[in-house]
């Protein structure tokens, strides 16, 4: 559920401002609203090292057998930056020699300075290339050496006295020959990889820099909170929102510190942010919204317990194997069991969609895309899932998903504003919902087109436009009226976005039974057939995952994040609780 927020201001006088916000920070429950953009001088300079120190954190490798240097975190920090710019310098000297030994290599290795001491002498040695079509003339008592060829070039060489010259490109002698500059090239590259390597020596210090940079984050988020303060003379203020429940903890701060402390209930134009808090098997779900960064505004709805359910449903159906949710669980255990200091939310997540995973794929009876199955496996299949009718029956099923799937929405929209006229035209939405259901049932998969669905069609679109919006707002809000009709056909391909869970699921189902029958064939060749078809299993099946993950990326949670939630007119505009306090010194 979306915890409830009450709005806060705190005044002050400027002498104790810096106490205030030291308290503030202590409690540790506010989030605060700027008064003003926070700017100025040492803020920016707090930026500035801030910056500084995550850049040596993202080049300090992550190492546990490694000892601490030593060193304090600054001389570390500084120590890292030394090799972040002999790495830069040396990087930028082996791109600048090596484009120069591209740009010789055509005219082949010869030593520059024989070239000048056969200039001092009178005789003059120019490097040119023109296009390979072009016929150059070459005056009387010079001699054209062709060094190299390509399919449009022709780089060569011209001998003569002094007045050497040709209509094409000349090239600048080197200042060193092909072979040096190869060689330095060397020496540039082993200096390189050095330095790199110098970075492990402090990778034991990694914690200690992780901290100096949250305390500086923690700086950072304090100046921050006193730039944007408002004042007015010797008076101080900010403002901000906390949880509900916090109001006597609040209340009690203010008293003891000699705060004005003004609290409010939210009003609709206030913005308040986000706090989550759910069951702990719905909990989970939080680890897709953080991977795809959204958050319900204040004033929606928090869908997780639905998003969670459907979302480990249509992971199932897109995956679709029993034998990759085996797979998917096993590395989740394994996982959970040697990064127990990782957030758990992604795993468990993991959990419970690689479970559902295994059962679909079990019903369905696909393990590894296997043509044929073990009885002990053929036993759980569903003959209605598996039958010569399967992909018509699952196709059903994915229309009832879907149509599932957004009455829900509009039921809740029902319940949410169900003392209003408005509660008529989400059972309106419902009605057409379900006729859609029906029509895309006969248009897809050919079955009658039950007579009474036209008639609940009709009383839905009554519903619809007579009590889609407040008798008060029917002037403002008329474009609704206009796009009613692209309203009731985005309806229909609503439903019929559903069946992307058959397609997905199908394909990659096709794409495993191609990779076994690939292997099959290989193996029959003895011991370097069947290594052959073990590599052919392995990276089949592993790009069947990768693009299995995929579709559910793309398709399982766009299910819930753009159907379901357009439905129930959710925008996603929520911006995350981030209550003012002192941060933990978590590595970054």
């Amino acid at each position: 559920m979306i915890v409830k927020m009450k709005k806060l201001t705190l005044l002050c006088t400027r002498s104790s401002q810096e106490k205030t916000l030291a308290a503030l920070r202590d409690l540790g429950v506010v989030h605060l609203q700027h008064v003003q953009l926070p700017e100025g001088a040492d803020l920016d300079e707090a930026r500035n090292f801030s910056a500084h120190l995550k850049r040596a954190l993202e080049v300090l490798p992550k190492s546990t057998d490694v000892k601490p240097s030593g060193k304090t975190a600054h001389e570390t920090v500084q120590a890292v930056w030394d090799l972040i710019h002999r790495e830069q310098a040396l990087t930028e000297q082996i791109e600048t020699l090596d484009l120069e030994a591209r740009r010789y290599e055509p005219f082949g290795s010869f030593s520059p300075e024989a070239v000048r001491e056969l200039a001092a002498k009178g005789i003059r040695v120019k490097l040119y290339k023109a296009p390979a079509k072009v016929r150059l003339e070459v005056p009387d008592g010079v001699s054209m050496v062709e060094l190299s060829r390509t399919r449009n070039t022709v780089y060569f060489a011209l001998i003569g006295r002094d007045g050497v010259s040709v209509d094409a490109e000349e090239i600048a002698l080197p200042t060193q020959s092909l072979a040096d500059m190869r060689q330095q090239l060397e020496t540039l590259r082993v200096e390189s990889e050095q330095t790199r390597a110098a970075f492990h020596r402090f990778s034991g210090d990694r914690f200690a820099v992780a901290a100096l940079a949250s305390e500086a984050d923690d700086r950072i988020h304090y100046l921050e909170a006193r730039a944007g303060m408002g004042f007015s003379e010797e008076i101080v203020y900010l403002r901000g929102f906390f949880p509900g429940e916090q109001e006597s903890a609040v209340r009690q701060e203010a008293a003891s510190n000699g705060w004005a402390a003004m609290v409010y209930d939210i009003d609709p134009e206030d913005n308040p942010p986000t706090l989550l808090r759910n069951p702990r098997w719905v909990s989970p779900i939080q680890a897709v919204f953080k991977i795809i960064g959204v958050t319900p505004g204040y004033h929606e709805v928090d869908i997780s317990t639905f998003f969670l359910l459907f979302l480990s449903l249509f992971f199932a159906m897109l995956v679709g194997d029993a034998g990759y949710g085996l797979l998917f669980l096993s590395l989740t255990l394994i996982g959970k069991r040697r990064f127990r200091k990782l957030p758990q939310q992604g795993f468990n997540l993991l959990l419970i969609t690689s479970t559902c995973t295994i059962i679909w794929g079990a019903l369905t009876g696909v393990w590894f895309g296997m043509a044929s199955l073990p009885a002990v496996l053929s036993q759980f299949k569903i003959g209605w899932l598996t039958g010569a009718q399967a992909n018509e029956n699952t196709m059903l099923l994915c229309f009832f998903i879907g149509a599932v799937h957004l009455t829900i929405a509009h039921v809740w929209n029902t319940l949410r504003i169900f003392n209003t006229w408005q509660a008529l035209a989400q059972l309106g939405w419902i009605g057409s919902t379900w006729t859609m259901f029906f029509t895309a049932r006969t248009m897809v998969l050919y079955y009658p087109f039950p007579p009474i669905m036209l008639w609940i069609m009709a009383v839905s679109v009554v519903l619809i436009v007579l009590f889609m919006n407040p008798v008060h707002k029917i002037k403002s809000e008329w474009f609704n009226y206009a796009v009613l009709p692209l309203s009731i056909v985005s309806n229909f391909t609503d439903v019929v976005s559903y069946l992307r869970l058959f397609a997905v699921g199908t394909a990659g189902f096709a794409v495993a039974s191609a990779f076994n029958g690939m292997a099959a064939e290989a193996g029959a060749g003895g011991l370097v057939g069947g290594l052959g078809a073990a590599l052919i299993l392995f990276f089949g099946h592993a790009l069947n995952i990768l693009l299995c993950t995929m579709g559910v990326m793309v398709h399982g949670i766009r299910l819930n994040t753009l159907e379901f939630s357009g439905h129930i007119g959710m925008q996603w505009s929520g911006q995350n609780y981030r209550p003012f306090k002192k941060l933990s010194n978590e590595e970054l």
